[in-house]
């Protein structure tokens, strides 16, 4: 019966095997439903005839695999408005399995605005207050929010193996070119995906609820303040809310929901200012700014706060080995421990609790040096790297660090060096001939 899932039959197949104790029928069904079908799922007739119980299990699930929360809510309103005369009683029990906090704010005040909502009970119209209040916190202190509700967290359903994304460039202009390789395959291999809409290097990187944001940059002519979204799985662009500030050279991370953009250069000055954006928000906001004017910054996260490590500070000239940490819930940027050496264009990666500091330059001299962090013990040299690279794109995969393409101050780099946390490798992959590009993670 395995072999005969399709999205009309799944939730059956499923009902079947749970009455006949067939486990491992019911775990493909499960698995079909979450991972595969579950919007195709969601519009069946078998869907409708749920009973209440078993529909509430069903929207309890982190696996669910859903383009956006909307999609739940719309369900469920229309399961109910099947049969509204015995169902309507149900209708608050059920929004509690629906994660109200996850819709973007407009929608959440237009659907609480309309019907059945609008008219729904005392239950229903709780569970709408808590939303709205989520959205009304500032975005660094949603986290920790989503960590006490599970109703303000994001369903976690099962991961396609990841890929690293290279996303624009210099070659030798600012380029529109995206390629992906497949970490997983055997031998890994680059391919290409949809360009961007407009050339872009120099830009940061984000990955948020599936989707990746590529931000800021430069375009060949200006320091740009816009950003371009990109669908895996439509294989598309969008346009994104654009930042408060132009920011090329910056810095870019995520924690939680919310993402960050942190120094730069606006094409007449080094930025020591950051902004973020809670993504379910679509609104830049500005946020405390650094001490210390940082373009050419590594930004990575370590315990839930953002590191700003080393840059360039264009008005002392110089380039930097000072470091400071962010901490969401205070909105203040706070010292820490200096490097060992100055690294301007240095890539930043977190693994197994250590956060490392890759590369980079200080005027002349790219160094293939390499620096780890630990809270509390503060920097310490790590093994060196095969090839001395500044600009490079650093991602973390399996308990590594790969540490992709860059310059050496001569030519562009088409090697991506792998490192364990003990050691270093290089392997030459598919050219990856460009400095000043953007790199990720994405699934």
């Amino acid at each position: 019966m395995a072999a005969a899932l399709a999205p009309d039959n799944a939730l059956g197949i499923r009902a079947f095997a749970d009455l006949h104790a067939c486990s491992d029928l019911a775990l493909c069904a499960a698995r079909y439903v979450h991972r595969r079908s579950a919007c195709s799922v969601l519009e069946t007739e078998e869907f409708l005839a749920l009973a209440p119980e078993t529909l509430a299990q069903l929207l309890d699930s982190d696996r669910i695999m859903v383009p956006n929360e909307e999609v739940v809510l719309d369900a469920v309103i229309r399961w109910m408005q099947h049969n509204p005369d015995e169902r309507q009683q149900h209708l608050g029990a059920l929004l509690e399995h629906v994660r109200l906090p996850l819709l973007a704010q407009d929608v959440l005040v237009a659907r609480a605005a309309a019907e059945p909502l609008a008219s729904a009970g005392l239950r229903v119209k709780d569970l709408v207050i808590e939303a709205l209040s989520f959205h009304l916190l500032r975005p660094e202190r949603r986290a920790a929010a989503a960590a006490a509700s599970a109703r303000a967290r994001p369903r976690q359903p099962p991961r396609a193996p990841k890929v690293l994304v290279v996303v624009g460039g210099q070659a030798p202009k600012a380029i529109r070119e995206v390629e992906v390789l497949q970490l997983d395959a055997s031998p890994p291999r680059w391919r290409r995906a949809a360009a961007l809409p407009s050339r872009r290097c120099r830009a940061g990187l984000a990955v948020v609820a599936g989707k990746l944001y590529a931000v800021g940059g430069f375009n060949g002519t200006l320091r740009v303040r816009s950003v371009d979204i990109y669908d895996a799985g439509a294989d598309a662009w969008a346009a994104g809310p654009p930042l408060c500030a132009r920011r090329s050279t910056l810095g870019v991370a995520v924690i939680g929901n919310v993402i960050y953009a942190v120094g730069g250069f606006d094409g007449a000055s080094g930025l020591a200012s950051a902004e973020a954006m809670d993504a379910r928000e679509g609104v830049w906001r500005p946020i405390a700014g650094m001490s210390t004017r940082r373009s050419s910054v590594g930004v990575g996260v370590l315990g839930g706060r953002l590191y700003a490590v080393g840059g360039y500070d264009g008005a002392a000239r110089a380039c930097l080995h000072t470091v400071e940490r962010y901490e969401p819930a205070a909105d203040a940027w706070q010292p820490v421990a200096e490097m060992g050496a100055r690294r301007s264009g240095c890539g930043v990666g977190v693994v197994e609790g250590a956060l490392y500091a890759v590369g980079g330059h200080d005027g002349p001299t790219v160094r293939r040096s390499v620096e780890r962090f630990r809270e509390g013990a503060g920097w310490a040299p790590a093994p060196p790297m095969a090839s001395a690279r500044r600009n490079a794109g650093v991602v973390t995969h399996a308990a590594r660090l790969y540490v992709v393409g860059g310059d050496d101050g001569a030519a562009n780099l088409p090697t991506v060096e792998v490192r364990a946390t003990h050691a270093s490798t290089s392997t030459d992959t598919t050219p990856v001939h460009r400095p000043h590009f953007a790199c990720t993670l994405h699934t």
